[in-house]
């Protein structure tokens, strides 16, 4: 399974069927589940571990120290779930000591060509970012989120569960969750309905999500007489991901 032409750390810690093609370089402290493949001129730096089913395409970077100027050599981490696939020339850097120390990300997530993950990001699982993606260090991405192709996330901020960035999107202050945004600096154009109904949300809640998001952005209320309205007038669990996501931002919700 292991093409005679790659370089395997001994102390690497490998599933036995797991595939690496030729020219990729694997170091220690490096774990890989079973079932993944590791394609041609890959390199994996740990501590890094990989889960179940993991597939990485040609000249992708995994693991690899961070582009902090702090980074001082630190054991820090990179740990994935399963079956998440990354294609070429991505870039996925472990975390700094001088926050989690670690990278972290969920399960079933696609990262196109050239997407960029910074040190001590926080993705969810089921997330889709589009080619050329660039998330500065410690930014967190919810479940289902989706990145267009060449946008870029501030260092620090959230980006929401469901949410869904357009292509080219600067996105600098904390986007909510189910929310659609756009443009440099990103602003806010609606629910990402379509994602919403491919995804099985109820009537009641696609329309309970509407009414949540005019009391935030159409009604002229700050955000803090919005979420007492959201909280007072609405029990759903959709609902109260959308608050919670406003609720706890720190650098300030896209407008």
């Amino acid at each position: 399974m292991i093409h005679p032409t790659a370089l395997v750390d001994p102390a690497a810690r490998l599933a036995d069927d797991v595939e690496v093609g030729p020219f990729s370089v694997i170091g220690p402290d490096v774990t890989i589940g079973a079932g993944s493949h590791i394609g041609p001129h890959v390199v994996i730096k740990g501590p890094t571990t990989l889960g179940e089913r993991t597939r990485i395409f040609q000249f992708a970077s995994v693991g690899e120290d961070c582009q902090d100027k702090k980074y001082a050599g630190e054991p820090t981490r990179l740990v994935m779930g399963d079956d998440n696939v990354i294609r070429e020339c991505a870039t996925l850097h472990r975390g700094t000591v001088q926050d989690r120390g670690e990278t972290t990300i969920g399960s079933r997530n696609l990262f196109m060509a050239y997407v960029h993950v910074g040190h001590d990001c926080v993705i969810g699982s089921d997330c889709i970012l589009a080619n050329q993606v660039t998330l500065a260090g410690h930014v967190t991405v919810g479940d289902f989120a989706i990145l267009g192709g060449l946008a870029a996330v501030h260092q620090f901020c959230h980006f929401g569960t469901h949410a869904m960035a357009g292509g080219g999107s600067i996105i600098t202050k904390d986007t909510p969750a189910y929310v659609m945004v756009n443009g440099n600096p990103a602003k806010t154009h609606g629910l990402n309905l379509v994602g919403l109904k491919r995804r099985g949300f109820s009537r009641e809640a696609i329309q309970a999500l509407g009414e949540s998001y005019k009391l935030i952005y159409r009604q002229g209320l700050t955000v803090e007489q919005g979420l007492a309205e959201i909280r007072s007038r609405f029990s759903l669990a959709e609902t109260q991901t959308f608050a919670d996501s406003i609720q706890v931002s720190t650098r300030g919700i896209v407008r």
